[in-house]
């Protein structure tokens, strides 16, 4: 044999040896990949239950009627918060001096109902701030209509409030 044969037959060695070292780097990148695609497969799936249970939970668990509310008469404004608790303001009154009324509310969504009631010490102490220009009394005739217990319906913009006892409709526009 020739010194050329024999770099030959080393060559086509080497060549061996590297395809050998090539199918194990490409069996270990198998196996790596393998568990990459393990790795990512279980994060995803994580992923889209926690986002499912999110959105199931803001869904089901959330106040529909919870944000700022206008009468479409005009006659009043509620600005409808989470814990419980809303302000009314009265357009007629706002003119003179800004009067709201911190009342609470009470929402069944089961039942679809909404049962709003007066901070009866809020009245008077309103009536205290507008130095005499409303009574308590007038303040109290004034949101007469909104307190009381109502079956409400909420489509897209609009909430419509029907009073249970006689069926009176108050339809709030979604500020």
């Amino acid at each position: 044999m020739t010194v050329t044969e024999k770099a030959h037959i080393m060559e086509e060695g080497n060549d061996i040896e590297r395809v050998g070292n090539r199918e194990m780097i490409a069996k270990n990148d198998e196996v790596k990949r393998s568990k990459i695609w393990r790795i990512v497969t279980v994060v995803s799936t994580i992923l889209i239950i926690v986002g499912v249970i999110l959105l199931l939970t803001k869904l089901f668990t959330t106040n529909p009627l919870e944000g700022d509310w206008a009468d479409e008469d005009g006659s009043f404004n509620m600005s409808i918060m989470k814990n419980g608790s809303m302000v009314v303001s009265i357009p007629e009154a706002e003119e003179a001096s800004s009067v709201a009324v911190d009342m609470k509310y009470t929402l069944n969504k089961d039942e679809k109902t909404i049962t709003i009631t007066p901070d009866e010490a809020g009245f008077q102490e309103l009536a205290d701030k507008t130095d005499g220009q409303y009574t308590e009394e007038e303040i109290r005739q004034a949101l007469s209509t909104v307190i009381t217990t109502f079956d409400y319906s909420v489509d897209q913009e609009q909430l419509t409030l029907t009073e249970r006892e006689y069926g009176e409709q108050l339809v709030l526009i979604k500020e």
